[in-house]
């Protein structure tokens, strides 16, 4: 259905075989060839499919990676399925948690560097470097050497890396007790003394961002993804915005708007199917085609019950009231074809044109090209209402849940 990030097949990871992709498909609807354009959709939805994006999140013992991988799967640190979380230790060997909506999207939890298990000099090749596409270096307090020698060796490595000075909170409330505190200034003066410090110890230009798990809309988080967002290919990018959870309006937008731009395409399968002349396999195609990319709409915004329950128990909102501020019957639902044909017949305008579109094609000669000019027009319409009503419940429950 091309809305799942399912583990197998292996995905193709050149940029370029997507890019040209795309550019087989302009050519094939420039050439008014539905059925050619049809196949490659197909071909590109497959490979977007089975796109991986491997984060890795190290740094010292007790630095916070556990919470910090919980925090970016929408996830409490007492979730089922959470990493564990403890002042000491916990994680003794390279764990992933893929994240419960994409799971082709997966966080790795690697051992605390420096460790007896995990020696700096050893390290990189120990938790098998290669296989992930940026790393994360996590820090409670200040960044150390061991810190220093990994980001160091991943360099060496030709991967990007981050710094997170994580429970920036703690600092905030210290600052926070002075006469003269400022909050913009207080992050600033500890971003620069990161820096600094790292830039002693000969990291050139290093990206630090000061985050707190418990709150990703505050602090430095959202300038994270902006940096993350530019540095990723193309073909990785949507892949890690979907699975974001929605820390600010901005986010939302984003989504809303990767997702309309895929809307031509799903249109496009659309007219390819009212192009075969069977009665009613039109109708019965796009209803198969709109739950998968509904069911997509739903989880990339949060809006599917798991992941409203886990908005609910991470932000002590209730489950009830997250569901009260909801519009959209697809939200908060299992996303069924009686469903979705129940929702279009309420699209008084779209309603009429699927009627259209059926009575078209049995005009002779002409009528099958009509009936696909129109699915392609009906579908759209039906995908970008839907789009636009669950962008508006995603920022009624971001507005809800953070109050």
């Amino acid at each position: 259905s091309g809305y799942r990030c399912d583990p197998q097949p292996p995905e193709p990871q050149s940029p370029r075989s997507f890019i040209k992709k795309f550019e087989e498909i302009d050519e094939a609807v420039l050439k008014n060839d539905q059925q050619a354009a049809a196949a490659k959709i197909k071909e590109l939805m497959m490979k977007e499919n089975n796109i991986k994006l491997n984060i890795a999140i190290t740094g010292e013992s007790g630095a916070g990676k556990s919470t910090f991988i919980n925090a970016l799967r929408g996830m409490s640190d007492d979730d089922e399925g959470a990493a564990p979380t403890g002042v000491t230790e916990t994680t003794m060997k390279v764990t992933p948690y893929p994240h419960p909506n994409y799971p082709n999207v997966t966080l790795w939890d690697l051992p605390g560097i420096g460790t007896t298990r995990f020696p700096a000099d050893k390290y990189l090749k120990l938790v098998g470097f290669q296989k992930f596409d940026f790393f994360i270096i996590i820090s409670d307090t200040r960044f150390r050497e061991n810190d220093v020698k990994l980001a160091q060796e991943i360099q060496k490595m030709k991967k990007k890396f981050y710094f997170v000075r994580s429970k920036i909170d703690n600092n905030m409330r210290a600052e926070g007790r002075k006469k003269d505190f400022n909050e913009d200034e207080a992050l600033t003066k500890i971003r620069e003394y990161c820096i600094k410090g790292l830039q002693r110890q000969g990291i050139e230009s290093p990206q630090v961002f000061l985050v707190f798990s418990f709150e990703l809309h505050l602090y430095n988080f959202p300038l994270l993804h902006q940096t993350l967002d530019r540095d990723l290919p193309a073909h990785k990018r949507d892949a890690l915005l979907c699975a974001m959870p929605n820390f600010n309006p901005e986010i939302i937008r984003k989504k809303k708007q990767a997702l309309r731009s895929k809307v031509k395409y799903w249109a496009t399968l659309s007219a390819a199917g009212a192009a075969v002349p069977v009665p009613g396999l039109s109708i019965a195609v796009d209803a198969a085609l709109l739950v998968g990319v509904v069911t997509h709409y739903v989880h990339a915004f949060g809006l599917d019950i798991p992941s409203l329950k886990r908005l609910s128990a991470r932000t002590g909102v209730p489950y009830a009231a997250l569901c009260d501020v909801i519009i959209s019957p697809l939200a908060a639902a299992k996303i069924t074809k009686e469903l979705l044909l129940k929702v279009i017949a309420q699209l008084g305008s779209v309603a009429a044109l699927i009627v259209a579109e059926e009575v078209s094609r049995w005009i002779p000669f002409i009528g099958i090209l009509v009936s696909a000019g129109r699915s392609f027009t009906t579908t759209y319409k039906i995908l970008k209402l839907i789009l636009d009503k669950l962008a508006d419940d995603a920022q009624r429950v971001f507005e809800r849940a953070l109050g």
